[in-house]
């Protein structure tokens, strides 16, 4: 007997990730896989990443679980719900035991369960995992269990939520070695010239930005050790070589005294590896910025969402924009490369925020930066607050969160044409700071754009 760990994100079906490609490991799923082998369980982790629906499905066949476990998000909930109704449909499986985890899961029990799935694990994996699957087994009673959701006669049950884990000293390392981690190297080399890989330091996040879903770790703050953090990367460095390091943690130096160690350990065990990682502007001081840069930092994303105060303080950010601009030029300043994210569209954002993120950007000058129109995920504050002015609710089961729209001050198209000029007009500004270096045809053709964007808005307001 035995359980499959899987997820159902297929790489070659995304278009969008294509033109990008910077695939990376299922980082939750290998945790659990290692959870499950300390403990004894024959697990097969399936990562679909590189391969088909028909793939995964040849896979299920060969291997007849006992259960299977599916990962499930805003990305790929159409192709599990598709999942899950082939299993429970067709013999060929051998009718396994369906279990979904995952942030998409927390806030939309009811609807998960109504389509076939047995059970849902809610928050951590790992624990519940091992439970759950050795109550299958045995067939025993699974109502104790915490931090799970099912359906009894047709009405949803859910038991009491499962205590987090509190020391990240328990977790096992990830099970990598159960997924073809070289041809996420080969890929990052060949479309990048140079192989990236993801590292997990901490979960939870103590801030309460309004947009942000915490339905898998909560609003918590646990990290692992510094020492265990550095003797992965040694380990990392001296089997997989990787050319990057991708923290995937919310605020990385949300800890000074960490980052302190961190620096020590990865210096004294020869763990260095280039990284970047995600902070915020308050949680980083001249000092801590030369510890990132000497431990291998090369690149921070320090949040900021807009330029304008008054939205920050909609999306209960605590921060102060100057501080956020000030922190991004100072590690400019000493030669780290520096990200942002921008989200226009946030309820009460008016033409003059727009202007005001624009200014922000060019003064900032991050060397990155990324830009989405606010979306609101169901469970967080921004979700509560505009739900009763929804304009556009797509049927749940064939559409994302990404697809609902709201009441804005301006039209959704507004917003469209907002991304387009503020792309346009910092990339502009960014031209002709290069001075004589810059390209005349380039300037001209981001300038003709921010003025068409611009335009458009005119349009739509």
């Amino acid at each position: 007997m035995s359980i499959i760990l899987t997820h159902t994100y297929f790489l070659f079906e995304d278009e969008k990730e294509q033109s990008i490609m910077r695939p990376y490991a299922p980082l939750g799923l290998l945790y659990i896989s290692s959870y499950l082998n300390e403990n004894k369980v024959e697990n097969h982790l399936y990562d679909s990443t590189f391969y088909s629906k028909a793939d995964q499905l040849r896979f299920i066949e060969e291997k007849q679980p006992k259960a299977i476990a599916i990962y499930a998000n805003l990305m790929t909930k159409i192709n599990v719900i598709e999942l899950v109704k082939i299993l429970n449909t067709d013999e060929t499986y051998g009718f396994p035991k369906i279990i979904l985890g995952g942030p998409d899961i927390t806030y939309n029990l009811e609807n998960y369960l109504n389509t076939g799935v047995d059970f849902l694990i809610i928050g951590e994996g790992e624990q519940t995992t091992l439970e759950l699957y050795q109550a299958i087994v045995n067939d025993e009673d699974y109502s104790e269990i915490h931090g799970i959701a099912y359906l009894d006669n047709g009405e949803v049950k859910k038991t009491p939520p499962r205590m987090r884990m509190k020391s990240l000293k328990e977790l096992p390392l990830p099970n990598r070695a159960a997924i073809p981690i070289d041809k996420y190297l080969e890929t990052w080399k060949t479309h990048h010239g140079q192989s990236s890989m993801t590292v997990s330091t901490q979960r939870g996040c103590p801030y309460t930005c309004k947009w942000c879903s915490t339905a898998v770790y909560g609003q918590s703050y646990r990290r692992r050790p510094p020492d265990l953090v550095a003797a992965e990367l040694k380990m990392l460095k001296d089997t997989y070589n990787p050319d990057a390091i991708w923290f995937v943690d919310d605020v990385f130096s949300v800890s000074y005294k960490w980052i302190e160690k961190f620096h020590e350990e990865v210096i004294k065990q020869d763990a260095i590896i280039p990284f970047e990682c995600i902070t915020r502007a308050e949680r980083l001081n001249d000092h801590i910025l030369q510890l990132l840069k000497e431990a291998g930092c090369f690149r921070i994303w320090i949040g900021a969402e807009s330029g304008s105060q008054k939205i920050i303080d909609a999306m209960d950010r605590r921060v102060d924009v100057n501080v956020v601009k000030e922190a991004i030029q100072k590690t400019n300043e000493l030669g780290i490369e520096t990200g942002t994210f921008i989200m226009v569209g946030y309820p009460g954002e008016d033409e003059q925020d727009i202007k005001e993120t624009i200014d922000y950007l060019k003064a900032a000058n991050p060397t990155h930066f990324t830009i989405t129109v606010a979306y609101p995920i169901k469970g967080t504050s921004l979700y509560n607050e505009i739900e009763d002015k929804i304009t556009v609710q797509p049927d749940w089961d064939t559409s994302t969160d990404r697809e609902i729209d709201f009441t804005r001050t301006y039209s959704r198209k507004f917003y469209d044409f907002a991304v387009r000029r503020i792309v346009n007009e910092v990339n502009y500004s960014k031209e002709i700071r290069k001075g004589k270096e810059r390209s005349f045809v380039k300037s001209f053709k981001l300038k003709t754009k921010a003025v068409l964007a611009q335009t458009g808005m005119k349009l739509y307001k």
